[in-house]
């Protein structure tokens, strides 16, 4: 699967999903880029847009772009805490839905 790291997420986190075609802001010199423009950028190459943006749903209707959203919320936005929901994000990419929000969140 295609899947793209929002700038928020620390580009490490990338190595713990495996088994998938992982592209960052940073390596794609996407940093910077509003939301909308970065949706559309990311529907035209990736399956998946990964994110910890919690009001991306509410400010865009994603419906209108040809990619799932996964929206990641662990205790704080480090490494550590986002390495820990590395196994849930990656239960979560192949059920996805494109226009839609999937939330993976710590307890």
């Amino acid at each position: 699967m295609r899947v793209y790291l929002d700038e928020c997420i620390d580009w490490r986190f990338a190595r713990a999903l495996r088994g998938h075609q992982v592209e960052t802001a940073r390596s794609l010199g996407w940093t910077g880029l509003r939301n909308g423009v970065l949706l559309a950028r990311a529907a035209a190459v990736f399956d998946v847009f990964i994110t910890v943006d919690q009001n991306i749903q509410h400010q865009h209707d994603l419906q209108t772009f040809a990619v799932a959203v996964i929206v990641v919320r662990a205790r704080t936005n480090r490494l550590a805490d986002m390495l820990a929901l590395a196994p849930d994000v990656l239960a979560a990419l192949p059920n996805a839905p494109q226009g839609a929000v999937t939330l993976v969140a710590s307890l």
